[in-house]
């Protein structure tokens, strides 16, 4: 009997050693910590560090259907100080990544490949990617595999590969419908959004017209991404320049920033001009809403078509607007370029530098 117990022993080390040279793991689960940042109390004008926490999560183990993914680049955007105020305290912080799978049970996300999602400031997610990227985040759009970038960066999908992009692509070619021989002018126009707009308008035969915020970024526009003129909002007299670089008016505005800039702008537009309304960033950081000059006389007597967006609307089409920037990428008619935070820890500098203005093209940080 002693021989046979022994003989059993014998062969189970053995089935066990199999197992682990074939790498199976055992039916202990090995527990994910994920950081991520939660808030601690609504943004107040500037945001401040204290607003948000650094915690801990442990997740749960992958479900069926489910994957876990490893946060790679996050995105920093100005949207994201304006819809923070629909979110709870205690809630993560909204925002994209790209990610890496690192586990599946999905066969449709198989591991190794890198998706672009929406969930937030956090460094893992155990999610179904076939529903939406978090419970916690407004942004319900499922998370997507980001396609072949050959060699080029990841990080691209979270900027002129990505939703940045998109709001471009679509933003401009769809709201403004600009002819060749018009002249558009794009405000914020040093950022990863805006700089893409002027070259998507010198593509399609346009003057493109940039206000920005320092002569580096003003030089930058104009030498490197081919912009007609650059005006640095901090030192010159908009109207006057624009009245200079525009002496016909102005048939496209793309307004990223609003207020008193934008104001001006649309009172030097010709007739029939159209207006495209993706942010306020001007506006994001003030309490209260800053005080301007009524609008209507130049939207009436110009009969100007105003319209605000949101990029999403186009979601059926996501992936003509990545291959078709992708294409002017290759071709060499459309640069960019990324302002790129090292560490987890400083998504709140990087957040907060974004929207003073501290950043040139998209703004990113790398895990």
């Amino acid at each position: 009997m002693a021989g046979i117990v022994k003989k059993s022993l014998v062969m189970l080390c053995q089935h066990q050693a199999v197992i682990s040279q074939l790498g199976y793991q055992s039916s202990r689960t090995i527990t994910t910590v994920a950081k991520k940042y939660v808030f601690s109390k609504h943004f107040s004008g500037e945001p401040k560090p204290t607003d948000l926490k650094l915690v801990e999560e442990e997740l749960p183990a992958v479900k069926d259907g489910e994957i876990l993914a490893e946060a790679e680049y996050l995105s920093v955007d100005p949207y994201m100080r304006a819809y923070t105020v629909r979110l709870p305290v205690g809630r993560t912080m909204i925002g994209s990544q790209v990610a890496k799978i690192v586990e599946s049970k999905n066969p449709n996300y198989p591991v190794g490949k890198r998706i672009v999602g929406y969930m937030g400031w956090r460094s893992h997610t155990v999610l179904n990617p076939e529903k939406s990227a978090s419970k916690d985040q407004i942004m319900k759009d499922r998370p997507y595999i980001i396609p072949d970038l050959g060699d080029l960066s990841p990080s691209l999908a979270l900027g002129v590969l990505g939703m940045p992009g998109n709001t471009a692509y679509f933003g401009f070619l769809e709201i403004c419908a600009p002819k060749a021989g018009e002249t558009v002018v794009i405000s914020g126009a040093a950022g990863a959004v805006g700089s893409h707009v002027g070259q998507i308008a010198k593509i399609h035969g346009l003057k493109a017209i940039g206000i920005a915020g320092s002569d580096s970024k003003c030089k930058w526009l104009v030498d490197e991404l081919g912009f007609d003129r650059a005006i640095n909002y901090k030192t010159e007299n908009i109207a006057a320049a624009l009245k200079e670089a525009a002496p016909d008016g102005v048939d496209c505005y793309f307004d990223n920033v609003g207020g008193d800039i934008s104001t001006t702008v649309i009172y030097q537009m010709r007739e029939f001009g159209r207006v495209s309304i993706c942010g306020s960033i001007s506006s994001y950081n003030s309490d209260s809403l800053p005080k301007t000059r009524i609008l209507q006389p130049a939207v009436v007597f110009n009969q100007l078509k105003m319209e605000g967006f949101i990029v999403t609307r186009w979601s059926d089409r996501w992936l003509e607007g990545i291959e078709k920037n992708m294409q002017w990428i290759r071709e060499g008619k459309l640069k960019y370029k990324e302002t790129v935070t090292e560490g987890f820890e400083n998504m709140f500098q990087a957040f907060n530098g974004m929207l003073k203005g501290e950043n040139v093209g998209k703004a990113v940080v790398k895990v």
